[in-house]
């Protein structure tokens, strides 16, 4: 019993309390310890000694009205003892208000208005939402992947990247700050050369793996189960997910083929908080888990860790080729690629990468970062998001802004929270002209391009978001593109491109590409809305046009 995580009910009304704590142990008792407590400050006394028993709370739900501590005037006090916890506030309607203002005080993850009946419909499914994002962040007891290695090798960072973009739980373990580390390395038989090493739950071990055979290893690989499918989608961004969810749930046979991790660069997003539905906001990674978990629900089948290298038009049916030889066909395939950050083209950056430059918000390294001062290039929407996230942990974040201002394209909620936060100071006219170090990271060579002045300092960790482009090179000609290399569809085909291409009477349909039954959507189609919703949006609007096709040709 002691075992399980802890969920706190606090109310002042006894029948209140009495009701939501047998519909909570009703719903979550078989894994979760539910305790309960009548006012705030004996809700408090409770938590100083669970704090003290070095027990987990995985939840509070908490009463608003009470005498003496409020809802949030509790949860505030309660999270310095479990930050991590997740916090749900009972209101009243008239009570909305202040659970509105929580959400920005308190990081409030849920309000719930009274009364709640029936729980199965108003309260389970909402408790069962953040118990799980709980639980993906803090597993009961560590069983996973163990990785041996340095912090300053590319290869090291290459598996711990993989490994977190996947979602798949690990145990770092630092051969310079880890004292058990060089324990545990000596009794696999490996040295420090060979590392990363990566030992499984099951006492495999593999040294200086590569992420495929770390993906079969940890069993997220998969496989393509039949010869042809209804629906191929390559990659598996927002647009990629949301297209396999409507189009598994619609009962088209899908499959998903995906090079990296799900999430796209969207996954690496430490915080996204103008999705709608989710007032209190929530990681790329959590949004990727969520729909990996749905679209596998509903019937869809992934393949991570493989590359599409080619598709080609086989009278109708669509040959998708594989890095590995193998060919896939399906009847309408959706690309949705998205794009890839561009290289800091400058001297050092390619022999420091994975040693201190990184590109992408590399959540990964949060923990290694604590206490430094890091250097962010860049000025969007996924900078800033990086920013506020390193700000958290590390003791100074540089921002370098090439412009005057911050990005006209980032959304004003991030600029507001940008400027608020003490630890990030922007550096406008700011680029970086060289990194410097030996064996990983030591110094940022920084460049007013106003004046052309000069100016070295001390850095360990440059994160860099200078733009993107489309992931499309791997198409060799066989779908229009634009000078960019960003994929025409619907009436650009035909507006844009070059129209002896389209050998069909009628015209494509919406995100249809220069091959009939191919459709492009999220960031890699040229128009598309860069965000994260319209990407959404676009995933599932392709299989709409997938439908239109499949009928045209009588499928």
């Amino acid at each position: 019993m002691a075992d399980k995580p802890i969920i706190l009910t606090v109310d002042d009304d006894p029948e209140v309390l009495q009701a939501v704590t047998r519909d909570v142990r009703q719903g979550f008792g078989e894994h979760f310890r539910v305790i309960r407590a009548d006012s705030g400050d004996r809700a408090l006394d409770v938590l100083r000694k669970l704090k003290l028993a070095t027990e987990s709370v995985a939840l509070m739900l908490v009463d608003q009205r009470m005498p003496g501590l409020t809802g949030v005037e509790l949860l505030i006090e309660a999270s310095r003892l479990f930050p991590d916890a997740k916090k749900a506030l009972l209101t009243a309607y008239a009570d909305t208000e202040a659970a509105i203002t929580a959400i920005n005080e308190v990081r409030l993850d849920y309000y719930l208005v009274k009364p709640w009946d029936p729980p199965e419909e108003r309260l389970f499914p909402v408790l069962d939402d953040m118990l799980d994002d709980w639980l993906a962040a803090h597993p009961p007891e560590f069983k996973g992947i163990r990785v041996i290695g340095h912090r300053w090798s590319q290869e090291s960072h290459v598996a711990r990247d993989f490994l977190a973009r996947n979602q798949v739980p690990y145990k770092w373990m630092d051969l310079a700050t880890d004292p058990e580390a060089a324990q545990v390395l000596e009794l696999t038989g490996y040295a420090s050369k060979d590392c990363p090493v990566l030992i499984f739950p099951d006492g495999q071990i593999l040294a200086k793996p590569t992420t495929q055979q770390i993906a079969e290893k940890a069993g997220i690989h998969g496989h393509a189960e039949v010869p042809l499918y209804d629906l191929i989608i390559i990659g598996a961004g927002p647009a990629g997910l949301a297209a396999a969810v409507y189009g598994a749930s619609e009962g088209l046979s899908t499959l998903i083929i995906e090079r990296e991790a799900t999430g796209g660069q969207a996954g690496q997003s430490t915080r996204i908080e103008n999705y709608l539905g989710f007032p209190s906001g929530l990681s790329g990674a959590e949004l990727s888990r969520r729909a990996m978990t749905q679209a596998r629900r509903l019937g869809a089948e992934f393949l991570l860790t493989q590359e599409v290298v080619a598709i080609e038009n086989h009278a109708g049916i669509i040959g998708v080729s594989l890095s590995d030889g193998s060919e896939l066909r399906a009847h309408s395939v959706i690309i949705s690629t998205g794009v890839s950050y561009r290289r800091l083209e400058v001297p050092g950056a390619d022999q420091l990468t994975g040693r201190g430059v990184y590109y992408g918000a590399a959540v990964s390294e949060t923990s290694s970062v604590r206490g430094e001062h890091v250097h962010i290039i860049g000025a969007a929407n996924s900078a800033d998001q990086a920013a506020i996230h390193f700000a958290t942990v590390a003791e100074k974040v540089t921002m370098l802004v090439r412009g005057k201002t911050l990005s006209s394209s980032m959304s004003h909620y991030l600029a507001e929270r940008i400027q608020a936060t003490p630890n990030i100071d922007i550096r406008y006219h700011a680029t970086v002209a060289e990194v410097c170090g030996s064996e990983r990271l030591e110094q940022v060579v920084l460049l007013d391009t106003d004046s052309g002045e000069r100016q070295t300092e001390a850095a360990s960790a440059l994160f860099v978001f200078i733009g993107a482009a489309p992931r499309t090179d791997w198409l060799n000609g066989n779908v229009a593109r634009d000078e960019k290399g960003f994929v025409l569809a619907g009436p650009d085909v035909l507006t844009k491109g070059d129209t002896k291409h389209w050998g069909l009477e009628r015209d494509p349909y919406l995100m249809e590409t220069s091959i009939p039954g191919v459709f492009a959507a999220d960031d890699v189609r040229l128009g598309s809305g860069k965000r994260v919703a319209t990407a959404v949006g676009e995933g599932a609007t392709a299989v709409m046009s997938v439908w239109q096709y499949r009928a045209s040709m009588g499928l």
